[in-house]
């Protein structure tokens, strides 16, 4: 290579390494927005078997409810959480029958008595109460499994630590679109000021 091209080529590496920069830097704030057609919400990163999530969950709820802003979950279950991401599987089940979200909450209610030895016999339970039967296999193809550890490796590239980690998120273009709720006795505060911030 000559000295002539090695200069034309210098600034083409640098424009792509700075595209791939711009493009990681959205796949990482992909997940920190609202679902389409809201312009706020609540993301959070949850584990099943987390008891912090657990004593989250009446907040976010009550969040939801007033706000009117949807919940958007992903599952980060933790390693030393040894039934969270079966639990999670179960749940993505759920979600194909519209009750994922009460399984959630059934799950957080009971998750002092779960072991991993009786969280089917709990599945089973809530699914009887729906009036399904959950099915010997719930995962035959293993998606549910892959969808649990997308999410999982999603929030290991926004840097998710621990559970819950939990967003105000806006369709904001600018400025900070997100912001992480670190105190939440400010959750309300937080939703507020950042529906003020985009005029509703």
């Amino acid at each position: 290579m000559t000295k002539k091209q090695r200069i034309w080529l210098l600034p083409v590496l640098m424009f792509l390494a700075l595209l791939s920069t711009i493009a990681s830097r959205a796949q990482v704030r992909e997940p920190l927005r609202p679902p389409k057609g809201a312009d706020v919400a609540i993301v959070v990163f949850e584990d099943l078997q987390c008891p912090d999530c657990a004593r989250v969950e009446p907040l976010l709820q009550e969040a939801v409810r007033t706000y009117k802003v949807p919940l958007v979950r992903y599952d980060f279950p933790l390693p030393q959480h040894a039934w969270a991401r079966e639990a999670a599987i179960l749940a993505r089940w759920f979600d194909t029958k519209k009750l994922g979200e009460k399984f959630r909450g059934y799950i957080f209610q009971h998750q002092r008595e779960i072991t991993p030895e009786n969280l089917r016999g709990h599945a089973e339970r809530f699914a009887q109460q729906n009036n399904l039967k959950l099915p010997f296999v719930v995962d035959p193809q293993g998606k549910f499994g892959a969808a649990v550890d997308a999410d999982k490796n999603l929030g290991t590239r926004v840097g998710i630590s621990h559970t819950p980690t939990i967003y105000v998120v806006s369709n904001k273009k600018s400025g900070t679109p997100f912001v992480e709720v670190v105190d939440r006795s400010q959750l309300f505060a937080l939703i507020d000021s950042m529906k003020r911030e985009i005029g509703r």
